[in-house]
């Protein structure tokens, strides 16, 4: 057995040693279908991947029920992934000016032909809203090396009573909220909204607006003699825009600062003490500053609840990229973007999973030499594809003995049914679609 498929296989007995015997080697062979890629030839299709895997029929149908009805939880399998990064002592966690950055983000697994389902996610390829199931998104992020590796620390569903995007960042953000360290700070895109942000009390953040952003003063301005006293502070816009063929002028900021990267000379205006452009004075402040960098075409525009250096805040913000991984290794490398599980746990499961075995390829990439593909692959990198097709070259049951507690779990049976009356048949209700049909 090759080093890489010890490694791999160490890893998934270390992530699974809490689930209970039976079901943990069951996962152990779906994630073991998953890192090697057998769902991406499947196309989406489970039991076809899992018997392509080597896996007798008995065991595709245990790694089937394991999925849709087996007794774990994702987060117990993050927080032993998280906990043998740390032991290993490869991963250290990104710094920039002593505060290490959590990034957050929404993923959505789309499923536009899945009947009945109740989220939806936003599509950019296609430009409108599909039906999908979303997540919430948290990760650590460090590096192996000099290689970025994110390390998820929390996956959150969205919620049965309100499955919204909306609720779901909320959801997410509190998760984020509820483990951030003291030197940890959270950075989120232009998606998350800078009043859900404050709602969910982040104590500290980086959050990126979009460019048309405006704010108010934290104080009202002096009265003039005239009229009713303001009650709003005055609108601060950091940068200029276009409205009705005209355009409005850039405030001025309150200070500027200026530092050299490298041979680019880097620009920040500063904007302090604010609120947001719906409030008035006594809410939560913040700072808003407009970073120019040269190497892009728009400035950013970032806001934060307490003073930080320009060039903390471009280092820092880099920093949320990571997190766009593991979404790309699930579905692209891993062939997670196609799914044919339709039970309500099993639609859920199966993309935690998946990101799972993603991020548990990006770590194991990360820490180990990186192998060629052959002879025509004279400079490998470690990376999620060159392992994957590593290990599947490897068919399951040649894998080394896993641990005594990996075992199928011998239960009496005698007394269920056997054959056709085990399958629990009954009528389905008749939705919209059979009635059109029978209509017809």
């Amino acid at each position: 057995m090759s080093p890489p498929v010890y490694r791999m296989t160490q890893l998934l007995s270390t992530v699974l040693h809490s689930v209970p015997v039976g079901t943990n080697l069951a996962l152990f062979q779906l994630l073991w279908t998953l890192v090697t890629g057998r769902l991406l030839a499947a196309r989406g299709a489970l039991f076809p991947a899992l018997a392509d895997a080597g896996l007798p029929p008995d065991a595709v149908r245990r790694a089937g029920a394991a999925l849709a009805t087996g007794h774990w939880q994702l987060a117990p399998l993050l927080a032993a992934f998280h906990q043998q990064a740390q032991a290993e002592g490869r991963w250290q966690p990104c710094t920039v000016a002593g505060y290490r950055p959590v990034a957050c983000d929404l993923v959505g697994f789309f499923r536009p032909r899945l009947r009945h389902c109740p989220t939806a996610h936003f599509s950019q390829p296609a430009g409108q809203t599909l039906p999908a199931v979303p997540f919430g998104v948290v990760a650590r992020v460090g590096a192996v090396g000099t290689q970025r590796v994110p390390l998820p620390v929390a996956c959150v569903r969205a919620a049965a009573d309100d499955p919204s995007d909306h609720a779901l960042m909320d959801r997410a953000l509190r998760a984020a909220a509820a483990g951030l360290l003291a030197d940890e700070w959270l950075v989120a895109d232009r998606g998350f909204p800078l009043s859900q942000v404050q709602a969910a009390q982040v104590p500290r953040f980086l959050l990126r607006v979009p460019r048309t952003f405006t704010a108010r003063r934290a104080f009202p301005p002096e009265y003039a003699g005239k009229g009713r006293p303001a009650q709003r502070g005055a609108l601060v816009r950091p940068l200029p825009r276009q409205r009705k063929g005209r355009t409005l002028p850039a405030t001025p900021p309150d200070r500027t600062e200026r530092w050299q990267d490298g041979k680019h000379v880097l620009v920040a205006h500063y904007f302090d003490d604010l609120v947001r452009a719906d409030q008035k004075p006594g809410a939560a402040t913040f700072h808003c500053l407009v970073v120019f960098d040269p190497r892009y075409r728009d400035p950013w525009v970032l806001v934060t609840p307490q003073p930080l250096a320009g060039a903390t805040c471009r280092a820092l913000y880099p920093h949320r990229w990571p997190v766009e991984q593991l979404p790309l290794a699930a579905k692209q490398m891993l062939g997670a973007s196609r799914q044919f599980v339709f039970g309500a746990e099993s639609r859920q499961r199966l993309p935690e999973l998946a990101m799972l075995a993603g991020a548990l390829l990006m770590y194991a990439a990360a820490t180990q030499p990186a192998v060629p593909s052959g002879f025509w692959d004279r400079a490998p990198r470690p990376t999620v594809g060159r392992l994957r097709r590593l290990l599947a070259r490897a068919d399951f049951p040649a894998v080394a003995a896993l641990p005594a507690a990996f075992r199928k779990k011998l239960s009496p049976t005698t007394h269920l049914p056997k054959g056709v009356l085990g399958h629990r048949r009954q009528k389905r209700p008749l939705d919209q679609h059979d009635t059109a049909r029978l209509v017809a």
